[in-house]
C-alpha cells in the first residue's frame, strides 16, 4: 500500500489547489488502487492563500468587501477573519493581494498604471474591524508600483517636486520627490507571506525579474523603474537589498515600511495544515504549480515541498502546467508536464483537471 501526500499549489487561473489535489489523487488511484491519500493543498502567499486558511481554521469567516482593482474597476472580494486567540484577542485578518490587486483581475496587462490600491483598501477594512493581527499574502501581483497604491490607501502621500500627488502605478514612481507618512494608519502585528526572496532592486529585483511578466518589457523602461524603486527605498528608509522586498512589484518593501515582518509563505501555510507530519508518514508527496521555471526555486511551493520531503526521506514528484528548459527538476524523483501530456499549451489550459488525472496516473506508473 502506497501512502501519498498530495500537496500542489493552485494552477494559476485554471484550477484551485484543492481541485488539483483531487484530480491528481484520482489519476494515481487509477494506476494504484490500493494507495492511500492525504490531501494537503498548498499556497505560498499568492492565489489560494485565503482559501488555504479558510479550509484549515475552524470558525474562519469570510468578510465581503468591494475594492478598486488594479485597473481602477470595482472588484467584489473578501478578507478572512480568523477566530480570537490568546495572541490575537480581537481575531486575525487574512488578506491577499491576488484577490484585490492581482494579475488575474486584469483583462490586459497595464505595466504603467496597475497598482495596489485594492490591497490597501482591504487592509483598511480589516483595521476598521479592529483585528489584533493581519496576515497578508502578496503573490500574483499585477503591478510594479512599489506598494505605493497600498500605502496611499492607508494614508500615505507620494508627492512630486511641486508638492502634488504623483500618478498611480509605476508611471508615478519616477516623479516621487517626497513621501508624507504623517497620516499613515498604525499597523498592528502584520505578517507578510511572500513566495519569493528577491530584493527590491538590481538584476534580481522587482522590475528586472517580475516587470516583464506584467508587461514592463523594454530594457530602458525596466532600468527606469528600477532606479525609481531604489529612490523610493531611500525615501522610505528601507534596505533595497532586503530579501523579499521585491515581492509583488515592491509591495514587500512597502509593507516593511508600514511595520510588517516578511515570512516565507509556503512555510507558514505548511505549519498551519500540518504538512510535515503528513510527509513524515508518506512514501510519496506530489506537488506542483502552473509553471515550473527558473524562478520556482525562490521560495515557491514545489521547491519548499521537495526540501521538506528530502528532510523526511520521502520521494517528491512534480506536476506542472509547463516545465521550462531553465527549471531544475533534480529534487524530484519524477515529473510530469500537462503541456507535454496534452500535446499543447492550449489543450492543457482547456482541460486542466483531465490532464492532472493523466499526470497522476503517469506518476503512479513511474513509481
Amino acid at each position: 500500500m502506497t501512502r501519498v501526500v498530495v500537496a500542489p499549489d493552485s494552477f494559476k487561473g485554471t484550477v484551485t489547489a484543492v481541485d488539483a489535489a483531487a484530480a491528481l489523487a484520482e489519476g494515481w488511484a487509477s494506476a494504484d488502487p490500493s494507495a492511500v491519500f492525504v490531501h494537503r493543498p498548498m499556497a505560498d502567499g499568492g492565489e489560494g492563500t485565503v482559501a488555504a486558511f479558510a479550509a484549515a481554521v475552524p470558525g474562519a469567516e469570510r468578510m465581503p468587501i468591494v475594492v478598486e482593482g488594479p485597473a481602477g474597476d470595482p472588484v467584489d472580494t473578501a478578507w478572512l477573519l480568523l477566530p480570537p486567540t490568546a495572541d490575537a484577542p480581537a481575531g486575525t485578518a487574512v488578506v491577499d493581494l491576488a484577490s484585490t490587486s492581482g494579475i488575474e483581475l486584469l483583462t490586459e496587462l497595464r505595466p504603467w498604471d496597475a497598482d495596489t490600491t485594492g490591497l490597501g483598501q482591504a487592509l483598511a477594512a480589516a483595521l476598521d474591524h479592529g483585528v489584533s493581527q493581519i496576515v497578508v499574502g502578496i503573490g500574483s501581483s499585477s503591478s510594479t508600483d512599489g506598494g505605493t497604491g497600498m500605502l496611499r490607501s492607508l494614508g500615505a502621500r507620494f508627492l512630486d517636486a511641486d508638492g502634488d500627488p504623483v500618478a498611480r502605478g509605476a508611471r508615478g514612481l519616477a516623479d516621487i520627490a517626497s513621501v508624507d507618512l504623517s497620516a499613515l494608519r498604525e499597523a498592528p502585528s502584520v505578517r507578510v507571506l511572500t513566495d519569493v526572496t528577491n530584493p527590491l532592486v538590481g538584476p534580481r529585483g522587482a522590475a528586472a525579474v517580475f516587470g516583464p511578466q506584467k508587461g514592463l518589457d523594454a530594457p530602458g523602461d525596466i532600468a527606469a523603474v528600477d532606479a525609481a524603486l531604489h529612490r523610493l527605498a531611500a525615501l522610505l528608509g528601507l534596505d533595497p537589498e532586503l530579501p523579499g522586498a521585491g515581492a509583488a512589484g515592491g509591495t514587500g518593501a512597502a509593507l516593511v515600511a508600514w511595520g510588517a515582518e516578511l515570512a516565507p509563505g509556503a512555510a507558514e501555510v505548511a505549519d498551519l495544515i500540518g504538512l510535515d507530519a503528513a510527509i513524515a508518514g508518506a512514501d510519496v508527496v506530489i506537488t506542483g504549480e502552473g509553471s515550473y521555471d527558473g524562478q520556482s526555486g525562490d521560495g515557491k511551493v514545489p521547491s519548499f515541498i521537495a526540501a521538506r520531503a528530502a528532510a523526511h526521506g520521502t520521494r517528491a514528484m512534480l506536476v506542472a502546467g509547463r516545465i521550462t528548459a531553465d527549471a531544475d527538476t533534480t529534487p524530484f524523483a519524477a515529473s510530469a508536464s500537462l503541456t507535454e501530456i496534452a500535446g499543447s499549451p492550449e489543450s492543457a489550459l482547456a482541460e486542466p483537471v483531465r490532464w492532472l488525472r493523466e499526470a497522476g496516473a503517469a506518476l503512479a506508473a513511474s513509481r
